[in-house]
């Protein structure tokens, strides 16, 4: 899937995007526009700094009022991308329900990764995932 589909919001310094897998319901991440890959995330400064957190807040107050996760996770590991970003995975006791979809963490009170990578769903529920986000930021 083209990523461009599944962006949320643009700010200045990031994006904010939808993770195509949605085995944790509301998995996103958050992207630095600038695209060098040789910066770490903790060396971020100044305005770059804040409005990340600010993103990050905003995030997760969102996802509360929708999803209602028990716990968030957070991640920026830059394995597979160089370019930095840092994933906000929401985490589940109980299974949730979206457009008809059920969606249970199963691997709540461990680590989220490894995730069910053959957790797939249909373009249309993406949409609406993205499109509630989209909403309320």
């Amino acid at each position: 899937m083209d990523y461009e589909q599944l962006k949320i919001k643009s700010y200045k310094y990031w994006d904010l995007y939808l993770h195509e897998n949605q085995c944790y319901l509301g998995r996103v991440f958050v992207q630095l526009k600038d695209e060098k890959g040789d910066e770490d995330f903790l060396d971020i400064q100044g305005e770059v700094r804040e409005e990340f957190f600010q993103i990050g807040q905003n995030v997760k107050e969102v996802l509360k009022t929708l999803f209602k996760p028990d716990k968030m996770n957070y991640a920026a590991l830059s394995n597979t991308s160089p370019v930095i970003h840092m994933h906000i995975i929401p985490r589940y006791k109980e299974t949730r329900e979206f457009d008809g979809v059920t969606f249970k963490d199963t691997r709540w009170g461990q680590n989220y990764a490894p995730y069910d990578r053959s957790f797939v769903l249909n373009a249309s529920t993406l949409f609406k995932i993205r499109d509630a986000l989209k909403g309320q930021l």
